[in-house]
Protein backbone atom coordinates (compact mmCIF):
# COMPACT_ATOMS: atom_id res chain seq x y z
CA UNK A 1 0.00 0.00 0.00
CA UNK A 2 1.86 3.01 -1.33
CA UNK A 3 -0.12 5.48 0.82
CA UNK A 4 0.15 3.58 4.11
CA UNK A 5 1.17 5.71 7.08
CA UNK A 6 3.01 2.86 8.76
CA UNK A 7 5.55 0.62 6.98
CA UNK A 8 3.88 -2.32 8.74
CA UNK A 9 0.89 -1.84 6.42
CA UNK A 10 2.99 -0.61 3.51
CA UNK A 11 6.53 -1.70 2.77
CA UNK A 12 6.35 -4.66 5.17
CA UNK A 13 2.75 -5.64 4.41
CA UNK A 14 3.59 -9.21 3.38
CA UNK A 15 5.72 -9.75 6.49
CA UNK A 16 2.94 -8.71 8.86
CA UNK A 17 -0.02 -10.45 7.23
CA UNK A 18 0.07 -13.32 9.73
CA UNK A 19 -0.42 -11.06 12.75
CA UNK A 20 -3.15 -8.86 11.25
CA UNK A 21 -6.04 -11.29 11.93
CA UNK A 22 -5.24 -11.01 15.64
CA UNK A 23 -4.69 -7.28 16.14
CA UNK A 24 -6.62 -5.43 13.44
CA UNK A 25 -9.66 -3.30 14.27
CA UNK A 26 -11.79 -6.08 12.84
CA UNK A 27 -10.09 -8.60 15.13
CA UNK A 28 -10.76 -6.45 18.19
CA UNK A 29 -14.42 -6.01 17.30
CA UNK A 30 -14.77 -9.73 16.69
CA UNK A 31 -13.18 -10.59 20.04
CA UNK A 32 -15.52 -8.17 21.81
CA UNK A 33 -18.46 -9.77 20.03
CA UNK A 34 -17.27 -13.20 21.19
CA UNK A 35 -17.22 -12.05 24.82
CA UNK A 36 -20.71 -10.52 24.55
CA UNK A 37 -22.21 -13.65 22.95
CA UNK A 38 -20.57 -16.06 25.38
CA UNK A 39 -21.72 -13.98 28.36
CA UNK A 40 -25.30 -13.90 27.05
CA UNK A 41 -25.22 -17.68 26.72
CA UNK A 42 -24.04 -17.97 30.34
CA UNK A 43 -26.89 -15.77 31.55
CA UNK A 44 -29.53 -17.57 29.49
CA UNK A 45 -28.51 -20.92 30.93
CA UNK A 46 -28.59 -19.83 34.58
CA UNK A 47 -31.82 -21.00 36.36
CA UNK A 48 -31.67 -18.08 38.83
CA UNK A 49 -31.90 -15.55 36.01
CA UNK A 50 -35.44 -16.39 34.85
CA UNK A 51 -35.98 -13.20 32.88
CA UNK A 52 -33.26 -14.20 30.44
CA UNK A 53 -35.08 -16.88 28.48
CA UNK A 54 -33.56 -20.31 27.89
CA UNK A 55 -32.44 -20.86 24.32
CA UNK A 56 -33.18 -23.86 22.18
CA UNK A 57 -30.24 -25.64 20.59
CA UNK A 58 -31.30 -24.14 17.28
CA UNK A 59 -31.30 -20.59 18.64
CA UNK A 60 -27.92 -21.14 20.28
CA UNK A 61 -26.57 -22.26 16.94
CA UNK A 62 -27.98 -19.15 15.24
CA UNK A 63 -26.48 -16.93 17.93
CA UNK A 64 -23.03 -18.49 17.54
CA UNK A 65 -23.37 -18.18 13.77
CA UNK A 66 -23.30 -14.39 14.17
CA UNK A 67 -19.70 -14.73 15.33
CA UNK A 68 -18.79 -17.44 12.83
CA UNK A 69 -19.98 -15.30 9.91
CA UNK A 70 -18.39 -12.13 11.22
CA UNK A 71 -16.02 -10.51 8.75
CA UNK A 72 -15.04 -7.22 7.19
CA UNK A 73 -18.59 -6.31 6.11
CA UNK A 74 -19.96 -6.85 9.62
CA UNK A 75 -17.03 -4.97 11.16
CA UNK A 76 -17.84 -1.99 8.96
CA UNK A 77 -21.44 -2.16 10.17
CA UNK A 78 -20.18 -1.84 13.74
CA UNK A 79 -17.98 1.12 12.78
CA UNK A 80 -21.02 2.89 11.28
CA UNK A 81 -22.86 2.46 14.57
CA UNK A 82 -19.80 3.76 16.43
CA UNK A 83 -19.96 7.01 14.46
CA UNK A 84 -23.29 7.66 16.20
CA UNK A 85 -22.47 6.29 19.65
CA UNK A 86 -18.89 7.57 19.79
CA UNK A 87 -18.31 4.46 21.90
CA UNK A 88 -16.74 1.35 20.41
CA UNK A 89 -17.99 -1.26 22.89
CA UNK A 90 -21.53 0.13 22.91
CA UNK A 91 -21.49 -0.12 19.11
CA UNK A 92 -20.81 -3.85 19.39
CA UNK A 93 -23.70 -4.20 21.84
CA UNK A 94 -26.11 -2.44 19.46
CA UNK A 95 -24.86 -4.47 16.51
CA UNK A 96 -25.42 -7.73 18.40
CA UNK A 97 -28.90 -6.72 19.57
CA UNK A 98 -29.89 -5.91 15.99
CA UNK A 99 -28.78 -9.34 14.83
CA UNK A 100 -30.46 -11.11 17.77
CA UNK A 101 -33.82 -9.52 16.95
CA UNK A 102 -33.94 -11.95 14.03
CA UNK A 103 -33.61 -14.94 16.39
CA UNK A 104 -37.02 -15.78 17.84
CA UNK A 105 -35.75 -17.13 21.15
CA UNK A 106 -33.64 -14.02 21.80
CA UNK A 107 -36.17 -11.26 21.14
CA UNK A 108 -37.46 -11.04 24.73
CA UNK A 109 -33.99 -11.13 26.28
CA UNK A 110 -32.16 -8.43 24.32
CA UNK A 111 -31.48 -6.31 27.41
CA UNK A 112 -29.31 -9.11 28.77
CA UNK A 113 -26.76 -8.31 26.09
CA UNK A 114 -23.91 -6.50 27.92
CA UNK A 115 -25.78 -7.16 31.18
CA UNK A 116 -24.07 -5.60 34.24
CA UNK A 117 -20.85 -5.13 32.31
CA UNK A 118 -18.51 -2.21 31.97
CA UNK A 119 -16.58 -1.78 28.74
CA UNK A 120 -13.36 -2.97 30.34
CA UNK A 121 -14.99 -6.29 31.24
CA UNK A 122 -15.35 -6.85 27.52
CA UNK A 123 -12.13 -5.19 26.38
CA UNK A 124 -9.67 -6.93 28.69
CA UNK A 125 -11.08 -10.35 27.84
CA UNK A 126 -11.07 -9.46 24.15
CA UNK A 127 -7.37 -8.58 24.33
CA UNK A 128 -6.74 -11.81 26.20
CA UNK A 129 -8.35 -13.77 23.38
CA UNK A 130 -6.42 -11.84 20.73
CA UNK A 131 -3.03 -12.08 22.42
CA UNK A 132 -3.38 -15.77 23.19
CA UNK A 133 -4.31 -16.40 19.57
CA UNK A 134 -1.39 -14.38 18.23
CA UNK A 135 1.10 -16.09 20.55
CA UNK A 136 -0.14 -19.56 19.66
CA UNK A 137 -0.52 -19.11 15.91
CA UNK A 138 2.21 -16.64 15.00
CA UNK A 139 4.63 -15.35 17.62
CA UNK A 140 5.79 -18.63 19.17
CA UNK A 141 5.87 -20.60 15.89
CA UNK A 142 8.05 -17.91 14.30
CA UNK A 143 10.42 -17.92 17.27
CA UNK A 144 10.58 -21.72 17.24
CA UNK A 145 11.35 -21.65 13.53
CA UNK A 146 14.18 -19.17 14.06
CA UNK A 147 15.62 -21.21 16.94
CA UNK A 148 15.47 -24.32 14.76
CA UNK A 149 17.44 -22.60 11.99
CA UNK A 150 20.06 -21.39 14.46
CA UNK A 151 20.30 -24.84 16.01
CA UNK A 152 20.90 -26.31 12.58
CA UNK A 153 23.79 -23.91 11.94
CA UNK A 154 25.20 -24.61 15.39
CA UNK A 155 25.34 -28.33 14.73
CA UNK A 156 26.71 -27.90 11.21
CA UNK A 157 29.60 -25.70 12.34
CA UNK A 158 30.14 -27.16 15.80
CA UNK A 159 33.68 -28.36 15.05
CA UNK A 160 34.86 -25.34 13.07
CA UNK A 161 37.49 -23.53 15.15
CA UNK A 162 37.36 -19.75 15.16
CA UNK A 163 39.25 -16.90 16.77
CA UNK A 164 37.24 -15.29 19.54
CA UNK A 165 37.47 -11.65 20.58
CA UNK A 166 37.06 -10.40 24.14
CA UNK A 167 37.19 -6.63 24.60
CA UNK A 168 37.72 -6.56 20.84
CA UNK A 169 41.07 -8.29 21.23
CA UNK A 170 42.15 -11.80 20.10
CA UNK A 171 41.27 -14.38 22.75
CA UNK A 172 41.13 -18.13 23.29
CA UNK A 173 39.71 -19.90 20.20
CA UNK A 174 36.12 -21.06 20.17
CA UNK A 175 33.97 -22.78 17.56
CA UNK A 176 31.44 -21.19 15.23
CA UNK A 177 28.79 -23.69 16.27
CA UNK A 178 29.24 -23.06 19.98
CA UNK A 179 28.87 -19.30 19.55
CA UNK A 180 25.56 -19.79 17.75
CA UNK A 181 24.52 -22.32 20.40
CA UNK A 182 24.81 -19.52 22.96
CA UNK A 183 21.89 -17.77 21.26
CA UNK A 184 19.90 -20.98 20.88
CA UNK A 185 20.09 -21.57 24.64
CA UNK A 186 19.21 -17.97 25.49
CA UNK A 187 16.19 -17.95 23.18
CA UNK A 188 14.97 -21.34 24.37
CA UNK A 189 14.89 -20.00 27.92
CA UNK A 190 12.69 -17.09 26.84
CA UNK A 191 10.48 -19.42 24.80
CA UNK A 192 9.93 -21.40 28.00
CA UNK A 193 8.66 -18.25 29.75
CA UNK A 194 6.53 -17.44 26.73
CA UNK A 195 4.97 -20.91 26.81
CA UNK A 196 4.11 -20.50 30.48
CA UNK A 197 2.65 -17.02 30.07
CA UNK A 198 -1.09 -16.52 30.39
CA UNK A 199 -3.26 -13.42 30.20
CA UNK A 200 -5.37 -12.45 33.21
CA UNK A 201 -9.03 -11.57 33.26
CA UNK A 202 -11.13 -8.97 35.07
CA UNK A 203 -14.92 -9.26 35.12
CA UNK A 204 -16.43 -7.46 38.10
CA UNK A 205 -18.34 -4.53 36.69
CA UNK A 206 -17.84 -0.78 37.10
CA UNK A 207 -15.34 -0.91 39.98
CA UNK A 208 -14.71 -4.66 40.21
CA UNK A 209 -17.20 -5.47 43.00
CA UNK A 210 -20.05 -7.10 41.02
CA UNK A 211 -22.30 -4.41 42.55
CA UNK A 212 -24.64 -4.05 39.59
CA UNK A 213 -24.86 -7.81 39.18
CA UNK A 214 -25.96 -8.21 42.80
CA UNK A 215 -28.48 -5.39 42.47
CA UNK A 216 -30.22 -7.42 39.78
CA UNK A 217 -29.91 -10.92 41.23
CA UNK A 218 -28.77 -11.35 44.82
CA UNK A 219 -28.99 -15.13 44.84
CA UNK A 220 -26.57 -15.62 41.96
CA UNK A 221 -23.01 -16.34 43.06
CA UNK A 222 -21.56 -13.81 40.66
CA UNK A 223 -17.93 -14.08 41.71
CA UNK A 224 -17.90 -17.82 41.07
CA UNK A 225 -19.83 -17.40 37.83
CA UNK A 226 -17.43 -14.70 36.67
CA UNK A 227 -14.38 -16.84 37.40
CA UNK A 228 -15.87 -19.79 35.54
CA UNK A 229 -16.69 -17.55 32.58
CA UNK A 230 -13.17 -16.10 32.42
CA UNK A 231 -11.61 -19.56 32.58
CA UNK A 232 -13.82 -20.65 29.68
CA UNK A 233 -12.15 -17.93 27.60
CA UNK A 234 -8.70 -19.16 28.56
CA UNK A 235 -7.60 -16.40 30.94
CA UNK A 236 -6.58 -16.47 34.60
CA UNK A 237 -9.38 -14.87 36.69
CA UNK A 238 -8.44 -11.98 38.96
CA UNK A 239 -10.24 -11.67 42.29
CA UNK A 240 -9.62 -8.06 43.36
CA UNK A 241 -9.59 -5.30 40.75
CA UNK A 242 -10.65 -1.76 40.07
CA UNK A 243 -12.73 -1.06 36.97
CA UNK A 244 -9.90 -2.42 34.84
CA UNK A 245 -7.52 -5.27 34.47
CA UNK A 246 -4.34 -3.62 35.81
CA UNK A 247 -2.43 -4.91 32.76
CA UNK A 248 0.33 -6.58 34.75
CA UNK A 249 -0.17 -9.44 32.31
CA UNK A 250 0.65 -7.32 29.26
CA UNK A 251 3.59 -5.85 31.18
CA UNK A 252 4.91 -9.34 31.94
CA UNK A 253 4.52 -10.35 28.30
CA UNK A 254 6.22 -7.14 27.20
CA UNK A 255 9.22 -7.88 29.42
CA UNK A 256 9.53 -11.35 27.89
CA UNK A 257 9.30 -9.93 24.38
CA UNK A 258 11.82 -7.21 25.24
CA UNK A 259 14.29 -9.85 26.36
CA UNK A 260 13.74 -11.90 23.20
CA UNK A 261 14.23 -8.79 21.08
CA UNK A 262 17.34 -7.79 23.01
CA UNK A 263 18.89 -11.22 22.51
CA UNK A 264 18.13 -10.99 18.80
CA UNK A 265 19.67 -7.51 18.62
CA UNK A 266 22.80 -8.96 20.22
CA UNK A 267 22.78 -11.77 17.65
CA UNK A 268 22.24 -9.34 14.76
CA UNK A 269 25.21 -7.22 15.81
CA UNK A 270 27.47 -10.22 16.31
CA UNK A 271 26.67 -11.62 12.86
CA UNK A 272 27.18 -8.13 11.40
CA UNK A 273 30.66 -8.07 12.92
CA UNK A 274 31.47 -11.61 11.79
CA UNK A 275 30.51 -10.57 8.26
CA UNK A 276 32.67 -7.46 8.62
CA UNK A 277 35.63 -9.67 9.64
CA UNK A 278 35.02 -12.00 6.72
CA UNK A 279 34.16 -14.98 8.92
CA UNK A 280 30.87 -15.11 7.05
CA UNK A 281 30.25 -14.26 3.44
CA UNK A 282 26.81 -13.74 1.94
CA UNK A 283 25.30 -15.46 -1.05
CA UNK A 284 25.02 -13.11 -4.00
CA UNK A 285 21.46 -12.89 -5.30
CA UNK A 286 21.25 -12.22 -9.01
CA UNK A 287 19.76 -8.83 -9.76
CA UNK A 288 20.26 -7.41 -6.26
CA UNK A 289 22.23 -4.20 -5.67
CA UNK A 290 24.32 -3.64 -2.55
CA UNK A 291 25.15 0.03 -3.04
CA UNK A 292 23.84 2.66 -5.42
CA UNK A 293 27.40 3.79 -6.14
CA UNK A 294 29.75 0.95 -5.13
CA UNK A 295 29.13 -2.06 -7.38
CA UNK A 296 31.16 -4.46 -5.23
CA UNK A 297 29.05 -4.15 -2.08
CA UNK A 298 27.14 -7.07 -0.53
CA UNK A 299 25.83 -5.40 2.60
CA UNK A 300 24.49 -7.22 5.71
CA UNK A 301 21.18 -5.43 5.28
CA UNK A 302 19.02 -8.25 6.67
CA UNK A 303 20.75 -8.08 10.05
CA UNK A 304 20.67 -4.28 10.01
CA UNK A 305 16.97 -4.33 9.18
CA UNK A 306 16.36 -6.80 12.00
CA UNK A 307 18.28 -4.70 14.51
CA UNK A 308 16.31 -1.57 13.61
CA UNK A 309 12.90 -3.21 13.77
CA UNK A 310 13.71 -5.02 17.01
CA UNK A 311 14.55 -1.62 18.48
CA UNK A 312 11.16 -0.28 17.38
CA UNK A 313 9.41 -3.31 18.87
CA UNK A 314 11.24 -2.85 22.16
CA UNK A 315 10.39 0.86 22.32
CA UNK A 316 6.71 -0.10 22.25
CA UNK A 317 7.01 -3.12 24.56
CA UNK A 318 8.93 -1.04 27.10
CA UNK A 319 6.23 1.63 27.00
CA UNK A 320 3.52 -1.00 27.53
CA UNK A 321 5.39 -2.40 30.54
CA UNK A 322 5.92 1.03 32.10
CA UNK A 323 2.61 2.69 31.28
CA UNK A 324 -0.19 0.11 31.25
CA UNK A 325 0.05 -1.02 34.91
CA UNK A 326 -0.51 2.59 36.01
CA UNK A 327 -4.08 3.96 36.19
CA UNK A 328 -5.43 6.83 38.28
CA UNK A 329 -7.59 5.50 41.12
CA UNK A 330 -10.31 3.17 39.83
CA UNK A 331 -9.96 4.08 36.15
CA UNK A 332 -8.53 6.39 33.55
CA UNK A 333 -8.61 5.91 29.80
CA UNK A 334 -4.92 6.26 28.94
CA UNK A 335 -4.55 2.49 28.63
CA UNK A 336 -7.17 2.23 25.89
CA UNK A 337 -5.24 4.11 23.22
CA UNK A 338 -1.93 2.52 24.19
CA UNK A 339 -3.27 -1.04 23.91
CA UNK A 340 -4.23 -0.40 20.31
CA UNK A 341 -0.54 -0.45 19.38
CA UNK A 342 0.15 -3.92 20.77
CA UNK A 343 -0.21 -5.34 17.27
CA UNK A 344 2.38 -2.88 15.98
CA UNK A 345 4.96 -4.10 18.49
CA UNK A 346 4.44 -7.68 17.37
CA UNK A 347 4.47 -6.48 13.77
CA UNK A 348 7.95 -4.99 14.11
CA UNK A 349 9.05 -8.21 15.82
CA UNK A 350 7.78 -10.28 12.88
CA UNK A 351 9.51 -8.05 10.32
CA UNK A 352 12.76 -8.51 12.25
CA UNK A 353 12.41 -12.30 12.50
CA UNK A 354 11.67 -12.52 8.77
CA UNK A 355 14.81 -10.50 8.04
CA UNK A 356 16.92 -12.67 10.35
CA UNK A 357 15.70 -15.86 8.71
CA UNK A 358 16.43 -14.42 5.29
CA UNK A 359 19.88 -13.25 6.37
CA UNK A 360 20.74 -16.58 8.01
CA UNK A 361 19.81 -18.34 4.80
CA UNK A 362 22.39 -16.27 2.89
CA UNK A 363 25.33 -16.90 5.25
CA UNK A 364 28.35 -18.76 3.92
CA UNK A 365 31.20 -19.76 6.20
CA UNK A 366 34.62 -18.58 4.99
CA UNK A 367 36.95 -21.24 6.41
CA UNK A 368 39.97 -19.67 4.73
CA UNK A 369 39.50 -16.41 6.65
CA UNK A 370 38.83 -18.30 9.87
CA UNK A 371 42.04 -20.30 9.51
CA UNK A 372 44.05 -17.21 8.62
CA UNK A 373 42.83 -15.38 11.72
CA UNK A 374 43.98 -18.25 13.91
CA UNK A 375 47.34 -18.38 12.13
CA UNK A 376 47.79 -14.63 12.59
CA UNK A 377 47.28 -14.75 16.35
CA UNK A 378 49.40 -17.54 17.88
CA UNK A 379 49.43 -15.63 21.20
CA UNK A 380 45.96 -16.99 21.98
CA UNK A 381 47.59 -20.36 22.73
CA UNK A 382 48.99 -18.82 25.91
CA UNK A 383 46.01 -19.61 28.13
CA UNK A 384 46.09 -23.35 27.47
CA UNK A 385 49.87 -23.54 27.94
CA UNK A 386 49.89 -21.72 31.28
CA UNK A 387 47.05 -23.92 32.57
CA UNK A 388 49.09 -27.06 31.78
CA UNK A 389 52.07 -25.51 33.57
CA UNK A 390 49.91 -24.82 36.61
CA UNK A 391 48.78 -28.45 36.48
CA UNK A 392 52.38 -29.55 37.00
CA UNK A 393 53.09 -26.95 39.66
CA UNK A 394 55.41 -24.82 37.54
CA UNK A 395 55.99 -21.69 39.59
CA UNK A 396 54.97 -18.43 37.94
CA UNK A 397 53.25 -20.20 35.05
CA UNK A 398 50.98 -17.24 34.27
CA UNK A 399 53.83 -14.75 34.51
CA UNK A 400 56.03 -16.78 32.16
CA UNK A 401 53.39 -16.73 29.44
CA UNK A 402 52.59 -13.09 30.13
CA UNK A 403 56.25 -12.17 29.55
CA UNK A 404 56.34 -14.20 26.36
CA UNK A 405 53.12 -12.93 24.76
CA UNK A 406 51.61 -9.77 26.29
CA UNK A 407 52.11 -6.87 23.93
CA UNK A 408 54.64 -8.91 21.98
CA UNK A 409 54.58 -10.04 18.37
CA UNK A 410 55.03 -13.79 18.57
CA UNK A 411 54.85 -16.61 16.03
CA UNK A 412 53.78 -20.21 16.27
CA UNK A 413 57.46 -21.10 15.95
CA UNK A 414 58.33 -18.94 18.96
CA UNK A 415 55.64 -20.56 21.08
CA UNK A 416 56.54 -24.06 19.91
CA UNK A 417 60.17 -23.49 20.93
CA UNK A 418 59.00 -22.23 24.31
CA UNK A 419 56.89 -25.37 24.81
CA UNK A 420 59.71 -27.69 23.80
CA UNK A 421 61.92 -26.10 26.47
CA UNK A 422 59.45 -26.76 29.28
CA UNK A 423 60.17 -29.38 31.93
CA UNK A 424 56.91 -31.31 31.52
CA UNK A 425 55.98 -34.69 30.07
CA UNK A 426 56.75 -35.13 26.38
CA UNK A 427 53.16 -36.30 25.83
CA UNK A 428 51.92 -32.93 27.18
CA UNK A 429 54.38 -31.04 24.98
CA UNK A 430 53.06 -32.83 21.89
CA UNK A 431 49.53 -31.68 22.72
CA UNK A 432 50.66 -28.06 23.03
CA UNK A 433 52.86 -27.86 19.94
CA UNK A 434 51.11 -26.76 16.77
Amino acid sequence: MINALSPLDGRYLTKTEAIRPFFSEEALIRARLQVEIEWFLVLSSNPDIKECKRLSSGDKKKLKAILERFGRVQAEEVKKIEKKTNHDVKAVEYFLKAKMKKISGCKKSLEFVHFALTSEDVNNLAYGIMIHGALKEVVKPELKSLISKLNGLSKRWNKVDMLSLTHGQPATPTTVGKEIAVYVERLERQLKWLNEFKMQGKFGGAVGNYSAHKAGYKKVKWEALGKKFMKSLGVDPMTNTTQINPHDDVAELSHIMCQIDTILIDFSRDIWMYISRGVFGQKVIKGEVGSSTMPHKVNPIDFENAEGNLGLANALFQHFAEKLPISRLQRDLTDSTVQRSIGSAFGYYLVAVASLKKGIGKLELNKKVIRQELDDHPEVRAEAIQIVLRKYGVEGAYEKLKKLTRGEKVTHKTINEFVKGLEILESEKRKLVR
